[in-house]
């Protein structure tokens, strides 16, 4: 785009961020958001132009702004998650809708493969686990595995796990990549032979009402966690007009971003898994309750939120 057409395209709402005052902290993010935006792209067409040197003027006083009263570092960790964590969802969004393809393409191989081979499930998670719960399903209650430990001492271990594997999917994208894919490769074929197993046993909907009380946030976040690792690995792939470590640069600010959104949501998914999961008497209503409130809160965060605060920022 020549400068003239990028001045016409963004003058006015230049001009509008310096004569009107923001209606609200989140206004004057999204101010600045968009603002650096535009700055990062005149610096890359327009290095030498008074139009860079404007936008950097004015990105530094919305920055100061945005920052000068002490008081309001306390709704910082709101913003991040009201704000932050949905945009960088927005930009990159066919990053995780790579890592969602790629999963469930990983949970069909695992459910085909534990079809075809009835071993398969033992060299994925063991015999010891397989022999419990087929001695459980004997005595009528298939998810009792999920009571053989505390509650406490199950939730620190399960959360640390969980964490850890997020963490090192996302962090595997410094592999370009190539990590990441393993570790949702591995995943998903865990998930589908495991579910499969349940299938073959007779007692698949026992299964889904027990292990997705916890799983309908848990599977999200650790597949989210691979979309961080994509980012990361995009940055250095594909540095577009950037160099290839500014690139990378920005893509490990969003991934972070993105990764430490999720940590939170792991944590509660361990909650449930430790504290909640094991009450497998539950009525019915109250499983289908906790799994599909879960359900809609990922679809509502990850999937229709972040639209809605792209559109927003895009109007400031």
């Amino acid at each position: 785009m020549r400068e003239a057409a990028f001045l016409r395209q963004n003058q006015a709402r230049w001009q509008q961020y310096e004569s009107q005052p923001p209606s609200s902290p989140d206004e004057l993010a999204a101010r600045f958001i968009s603002l650096t935006d535009d700055l990062a792209y005149a610096q890359t067409f327009y290095p030498a132009s008074p139009t860079t040197a404007y936008l950097n003027t004015l990105a530094g006083k919305v920055h100061q702004s945005l920052y000068k009263n002490q008081p309001e570092q306390q709704h910082r960790l709101g913003r991040f998650w009201a704000l932050e964590v949905p945009l960088v969802v927005a930009r990159h969004w066919r990053a995780l809708a790579w890592a969602v393809g790629l999963f469930v393409l990983f949970v069909a191989v695992g459910a085909l493969s534990a079809a075809y081979d009835e071993n398969f499930l033992r060299v994925v998670v063991g015999d010891e686990y397989v022999n419990q719960t087929l001695a459980n399903v004997r005595k009528g209650d298939p998810m009792a595995i999920y009571k053989s430990t505390g509650s406490s001492v199950m939730f620190m271990g399960i959360a640390a796990n969980n964490l850890y594997v997020a963490l090192r999917t996302f962090a595997l994208g410094l592999t370009l990549g190539v990590g990441t894919v393993y570790s949702l490769f591995v995943n998903g074929v865990m998930l589908g032979a495991f579910q499969y197993f349940f299938y073959q046993e007779h007692v698949f909907v026992p299964s889904l009402l027990t292990i997705w009380i916890h799983g309908t946030l848990e599977i999200p976040s650790i597949v989210l966690a691979g979309g961080a690792g994509f980012i990361l690995g995009g940055g250095v792939l594909f540095p577009g007009t950037y160099s290839r470590r500014e690139s990378l640069a920005r893509a490990a600010r969003d991934a972070v971003k993105l990764a430490l959104g999720l940590a939170p949501i792991i944590v509660v998914a361990a909650f449930l898994e430790s504290f909640v999961t094991r009450h497998t008497e539950m009525p019915v209503a109250l499983s289908i309750s906790i799994i599909g409130g879960s359900a809609a809160f990922i679809i509502w965060y990850f999937g229709i939120y972040p639209r809605w605060v792209q559109r927003r920022a895009a109007l400031v």
